[in-house]
């Protein structure tokens, strides 16, 4: 793209866009709306959304559609031409506020949780003005929220803003016993998308691939990721080019794609934008996603956002940085320059860690799906256990605060905190843990967990609303104190006491770590299904009452939903393996033990000898008649299913799986024994080093 500064966002409606094209009265009126809030009136809305019209058509837009995000993961969409047919048989381009504000759509085959009857089709899409419209394939995208005619919440986006603006909430209320007038606190995020790129000619010949979005059968090729070659190396022309076609339509869609570079294992990538409003990063993440797999196609290639497509190899994740900050631009994870603000920050740090600590449950279940499973405590990803890393001296300091004792530091840069018995604190002087699931990085938290292709919506909903649960009692507490200093110093210290169990700075790989956090009484949830099930714990219902975020027929709906989701994930990757063992994989093996038990009989027939190759007929028909047992058990263990979902999610995670890996890991050895003109899939040996 030339003039990248010039052309930047110039297919979003954003406040440049609305203050060039909607009158100053109604710029205002429109700004102070959404700052307070507040619901947009017929009048207002008929004005934006005749702007909002006559801009979308000057950028070639024919029509418009609700853009919303469903309990899917992905994203809905309904269009709807601007035409209007007059009288005398013409056309006239019409976008009325109404038409703006609400759309209607059918509810009934979205994923509902059973707060829907399937029978009860209307629901309804609400625009939101604190995310930008924005033009993709000739349609203008208006970001809504969706709710069912009833009023139930059936979407991603309404839980996050409610839990952005439950966090502002009692954020502003712990400023204001600073002495700070702040009117929003925001959250922010930074999402980083690792995803692999694969020809599409080897795509089209693996079913599992078209179907699961991972290989479900492949023995390691002769060389992965040992080397260490591909990580920063060079980047193929072929990926190059399709990473400047990203970059060209992110950038026109304010979509800010800062960093792009190889990742650890071979045709692997990471893109990483800038920080933005948790609502923006959510919607624009969303967007990153789709324009990958479009442009991906345009290059002869797919992309895979799969946590887990190759077996033995770094699976991708998308790390999601999160921090918090005022209207006036102030970072509130940054120790400050003053002894009140340090104060402060050793106060949201606090938050932070007893929300890690009180919910580690809700963080693992943000991140729990089928694919994700396969990542999780792997060595490209955190492990199950949630557990905090603050880098060493910052966790000195908090040790000294815990103690009662002097913190003398290390030579670094250390600011006084203005209490007499709280240390100094360091700045920004950590180093990082790769495989700590939530780590302090500075002035930002990052949580390593979540997959490639989660929607970060319900990570932040987490995050948001655990945090604003703390921030609340701790309001609560100080509100009420008369010694606002004294009444700080104890907070910060009992709930530090209290919580520093979910503090590790080691390798969180280590068997080790395992005994120890057990030993700490910190939960290891190791699959989807045991994670889910404490969805609906009461402690959690309640926070989320308390915060406003969810009812508790919502947190159950989603709960069923997840599990409902995971169940039928594994059903599909055992349906697909049994097709692929059935009329791809044990004909080849049968093929081959033919093709070379011919080949020894012919030779005997001359009076040759072929004691090797008899022996690999032997071992090839033995071990396809193994594989055809494992088939069988699949086949069974898919029978009698619980008819409760989580009962259903444990069998698949317990039963299914199982069986799967076991006639996967008897299919792998077999590819390694048959001619590669037999086998009749591509290898990772040809997916993964495509030129």
């Amino acid at each position: 793209m030339k003039n990248v500064p010039e052309n930047y966002g110039c297919m979003v409606f954003n406040d440049q866009a609305m203050h060039e094209r909607l009158s100053r009265e109604v710029y205002h009126a429109l700004r102070k709306t959404v700052m307070d809030a507040r619901p947009l009136n017929l009048e207002l809305a008929d004005a934006v959304a005749d702007a909002m019209k006559e801009w979308a058509i000057s950028k070639g837009a024919t029509h418009y559609t609700h853009w919303f995000q469903p309990m899917t993961g992905i994203t809905a969409e309904k269009h709807d031409a601007f035409l209007t047919p007059i009288e005398d048989g013409r056309a006239i381009m019409e976008f009325s506020g109404k038409e703006l504000i609400r759309g209607e759509s059918d509810a009934s085959s979205f994923p509902s949780g059973g707060l829907r009857a399937t029978f009860e089709a209307r629901g309804y899409t609400a625009w939101d003005p604190t995310s930008y419209a924005f033009i993709k394939d000739e349609t203008l995208c208006i970001p809504t929220a969706f709710c069912s005619y009833t009023g139930e919440i059936l979407d991603k986006k309404t839980p996050l803003l409610r839990s952005m603006d439950a966090v502002s909430r009692q954020a502003c209320r712990v400023l204001k016993l600073f002495g700070k007038d702040v009117k929003r606190v925001t959250t922010s995020v930074g999402a980083e998308q690792e995803y692999f790129l694969i020809d599409v000619e080897d795509y089209k010949k693996r079913p599992d691939l078209i179907l699961t979005g991972r290989t479900l059968f492949g023995a390691p090729a002769p060389k992965g990721q040992e080397l260490n070659d591909h990580y920063f190396g060079s980047i193929r022309p072929r990926v190059k080019a399709f990473m400047a076609e990203l970059d060209d339509e992110l950038w026109k869609l304010g979509i800010s794609a800062k960093t792009e570079h190889n990742e650890v294992a071979p045709c692997q990538h990471e893109m990483a934008p800038v920080f933005e409003s948790t609502n923006l990063a959510t919607d624009h993440n969303q967007i990153t996603m789709e324009l990958m797999r479009r442009i991906a196609a345009r290059h002869g290639l797919v992309c895979l956002l799969h946590e887990k497509p190759f077996a033995g190899i770094n699976g991708s994740g998308k790390h999601n940085n999160w921090s918090l900050s005022t209207d006036k631009g102030e970072n509130l994870l940054d120790p400050g320059r003053t002894p009140r603000d340090n104060a402060q920050f050793l106060l949201f740090l606090t938050a932070v860690i007893k929300a890690v600590d009180e919910y580690p449950d809700l963080l693992r279940l943000s991140v729990a799906s089928a694919g994700n499973d396969h990542r999780l405590g792997g060595n490209e990803a955190p492990p199950a256990i949630i557990s905090m890393y603050v880098g060493e001296e910052l966790e000195a300091v908090i040790r000294s605060i815990i103690d009662g004792v002097p913190y003398l530091g290390t030579g670094q840069t250390i600011m006084d905190i203005g209490v007499s018995t709280l240390p100094p604190i360091p700045k920004d002087n950590s180093d990082r843990n790769r495989t700590s699931p939530f780590a302090f990085t500075g002035n930002k938290f990052e949580f390593r967990s979540p997959g490639a292709s989660f929607n970060i919506a319900c990570t932040n909903i987490m995050i948001n609303s655990a945090v604003a649960d703390e921030l609340m009692a701790f309001a609560d507490e100080l509100e009420k104190a008369e010694d606002f200093d004294d009444a700080l110093k104890k907070l910060i210290r009992r709930e530090l006491t209290q919580h520093e169990r979910v503090l590790f700075h080691g390798n969180g790989y280590s068997e080790e770590w395992v005994k120890e956090a057990a030993r700490r009484g910190l939960p290891n949830m190791v699959s989807a299904p045991e994670a889910l099930a404490h969805y609906t714990d009461q402690k959690n219902v309640e926070m989320f009452r308390r915060q406003s975020v969810f009812t508790q027929e919502e947190v159950r709906s989603r709960r069923d939903i997840t599990l409902e989701e995971y169940s039928k994930t594994v059903h599909i990757e055992a349906n697909t393996s049994l097709y692929m063992l059935e009329r791809m994989i044990i004909p080849a093996c049968i093929r081959a033990s033919r093709e070379i038990a011919e080949s020894v009989a012919a030779k005997a027939s001359i009076g040759i000898e072929a004691p090797a190759e008899k022996e690999r007929a032997r071992t090839i028909s033995e071990k396809t008649a193994e594989l055809i047992a494992c088939k069988e058990r699949l086949e069974k263990a898919l029978e009698g299913m619980p008819t409760d979902q989580i009962g259903e999610g444990m069998a698949y995670r317990h039963l299914v799986i199982p069986a799967m890996e076991a006639a996967r890991t008897l299919a792998d050895q077999l590819e390694m024994m048959l001619p590669r003109n037999i086998w009749p899939m591509p290898t990772y040996a040809d997916i993964l080093f495509y030129v």
